[in-house]
């Protein structure tokens, strides 16, 4: 097939609409489902990320796309008890036997409000248990490289029959160089073929503190890859495998290290034993039990625990978390690396990556303010590497 007429482009005002090849065959087949022009953008964006985080870990690797940047990333490590929890599929027993849904776990679960509606990729066969998992979630489509039988049917079952499905040939390679057009003028570049596994990455190390664990240097290269498919600005904190806060298409850096931070500190935030022991009532839908955590959590508590109001959403009224406890609770959180797609111009990004508990950077280096930079991560004992590379992404 060379060719996939579409329902229509980013809006229902934008027809025609197609994807198409110029040469040869789509290496996409829809096996379910009428995928639309958003859902493609992101299915091509993300499995681009899913296959090259597998590349440079070895390990089973997924993505959960929002309008062309992830909401999510992550590798197949095995899930704690409380990751388990927070991320509600302690229910799904064959979870563990299954790093392929382990990332879809964690690549949703950080970021369940973001993530809301996502199109999903697979670096692996989906298989029954990663299916599971997808079935119940709000989600547009999935695209992997195959599916098990059984997963397939389990995925056709979904939104009445209409879940987006696509296989992709793995093996597919596109030409080096590329074009899109903007208002009519055909833009031309080489493709963005930088390696981001490639230890030389990591030799630039500017800081007092050199040393970066091997975990670190994992999570360095998923939040590089990632942030080569996120729309810049960019800045990308990961921890144990997963991103835990993305901060994309901001105009100034500060505030896309802003962002992220303040979802990595949703993130740990979840897994206070506060937030955890909350007595929802039963039945409460997915979507409004993940918006009353992220509302309990923030300053406006009192939306959700007012009289007359928390009847909804509680079996009885929750103490408050107090910003006391709250920065109590995020200054436990170490560990955390951090990317960003182009250097940091002042120190006061680092400030912030320091108090959501950032220990290893991984940036490009050359602004005229290196030398602050370095200072603030020195003051703080981060171990921060000049990898001399952007990662714009339009």
């Amino acid at each position: 097939m060379k060719e996939l007429a579409l329902k229509y482009g980013c809006n229902p005002n934008q027809k025609p609409s197609r994807i198409y090849m110029a040469e040869g065959e789509l290496p996409i087949e829809v096996l379910n489902g009428r995928p639309g022009y958003i859902n493609l953008l992101d299915a091509l964006n993300s499995w681009q990320l899913v296959k090259e985080l597998k590349a440079a870990t070895g390990i089973p690797a997924a993505a959960s796309f929002k309008h062309v940047s992830p909401a999510g990333a992550a590798v197949g490590l095995p899930l704690t008890d409380t990751l388990k929890r927070i991320y509600f599929v302690d229910d799904i027993k064959a979870l563990d036997e299954s790093p392929v849904a382990c990332a879809y776990a964690r690549a949703r679960g950080a970021d369940r409000m973001s993530s809301y509606g996502d199109f999903v990729a697979l670096s692996d066969t989906c298989d029954a248990v990663t299916a599971t998992l997808l079935k119940r979630e709000v989600s547009d489509g999935v695209i992997a490289p195959d599916y098990t039988d059984e997963a397939l049917q389990i995925l056709r079952d979904k939104r009445k029959g209409t879940y987006n499905v696509i296989k992709i040939d793995p093996s597919y390679v596109p030409a080096p160089v590329e074009c899109k057009q903007v208002f009519g003028i055909t833009f031309e570049q080489g493709r963005n073929e930088i390696r981001l596994d490639d230890p030389a990455l990591f030799e630039n190390v500017p800081t007092q503190n050199k040393e970066f664990t091997e975990e670190a240097r994992r999570d360095l290269m998923i939040a590089l890859i990632t942030l080569k498919y996120t729309q810049s600005n960019s800045v990308c904190y990961v921890k144990d495998g997963q991103a835990i806060g993305i901060g994309a298409g901001q105009q100034s850096r500060i505030h896309c290290t802003r962002l992220a931070g303040n979802k990595a500190d949703i993130w740990w935030l979840r897994q206070h034993p506060k937030v955890m022991s909350l007595p929802f009532v039963d039945g409460i839908r997915r979507a409004d039990r993940d918006n009353t955590i992220d509302v309990y959590i923030s300053d406006d508590h009192e939306d959700v625990l007012a009289e007359g109001v928390w009847q909804q959403f509680f079996k009885e009224k929750p103490a408050v978390l107090t910003r006391e406890e709250k920065k109590e609770w995020i200054a436990k959180n170490t560990g955390v690396s951090l990317g960003s797609d182009a250097f940091f111009p002042f120190g006061d990004n680092i400030e912030r990556a320091h108090k959501s508990g950032v220990q290893y950077i991984a940036q490009a280096g050359g602004s005229v303010r290196d030398d602050h930079v370095i200072m603030t991560c020195d003051k703080y004992g981060i171990a921060m590497a000049f990898t001399g590379v952007r990662l714009f992404h339009h």
